[in-house]
């Protein structure tokens, strides 16, 4: 049953994290620092964006604690 959970939240985050929008900078500085400028930038994301960002947050801790679940009940 855990396992079922485990591998349809896996499915579930992958297409989370291919539906996020790309943050992409057409500038050289960004080619060649990787975009690591705007790691830290304070824009607020908004509609569709906010909400995948919840979403794979979600999704992404239910990972953990379903892995953290099968790890405890395979081991007792």
């Amino acid at each position: 049953m855990l396992m079922t959970l485990f591998l349809i939240d896996c499915v579930v985050l992958i297409a989370c994290v291919m539906m996020q929008p790309a943050k992409t900078d057409n500038d050289a500085m960004s080619a060649l620092t990787g975009g690591s400028g705007d790691l830290f930038s304070r824009r607020k994301a908004r509609g569709f964006e906010a909400v995948m960002q919840i979403v794979t947050t979600i999704v992404g801790a239910l990972f953990f604690i379903l892995a953290l679940a099968i790890i405890y009940t395979s081991s007792h």
